[in-house]
């Protein structure tokens, strides 16, 4: 795949998934769910300025430069502790649209994350480091939607580690 090819499949999952986020938000009642949307929606915007800032560089340049892309959510393992709080105040909610929306966020958010490997797997030098930056930060928005619909969905695990298991 060409590095123009690349980045407009690039543009066309980050703005599906910053959609889907916005969405969610629109329809979410909980604060902090609200919150939770908007900032992930904020940082895939970033991502589609950066695509396009590329691409801009790419027609003109005939090159692509990978300079640093920050995300503004936490680090994984704080944004654990920022939600770890929750289970009383979600105790007896009824989270249906919130799991349904996360769900889809999810299976989007791993698409989109294996679009970025495959590009960092085929493409070389400033193209492959791009792409490896944006991949790294969508393996984050995984993990932190994950954590979420498995926290709201209180099915004994977080972040992929089992906090207790029934059978004995």
């Amino acid at each position: 795949m060409q590095i123009e090819e690349a980045i407009a499949q690039a543009l066309t999952y980050e703005t599906r998934i910053r959609d889907l986020y916005r969405e969610a938000a629109e329809q979410t009642s909980d604060p902090k769910g609200v919150r939770v949307f908007e900032a992930l929606a904020a940082d895939e915007q970033r991502h589609i300025d950066y695509l396009e800032h590329k691409q801009r560089q790419w027609r003109a340049e005939g090159l692509v430069t990978a300079e640093p892309l920050a995300s503004a959510l936490p680090p994984v393992t704080q944004f654990k502790a920022a939600i770890s709080g929750l289970q009383s105040r979600l105790a007896g909610e009824d989270l249906g649209d919130e799991k349904r929306m996360l769900s889809k966020a999810l299976q989007v958010e791993v698409e989109t994350s294996a679009f970025y490997r495959r590009m960092t797997e085929t493409m070389t030098g400033e193209a492959r480091a791009m792409f490896a930056r944006i991949q790294e930060i969508e393996d984050g928005h995984v993990a932190i939607v994950q954590a979420e619909l498995d926290y709201i969905s209180h099915n004994g695990f977080w972040f992929d580690l089992q906090e207790f298991d029934m059978e004995y």
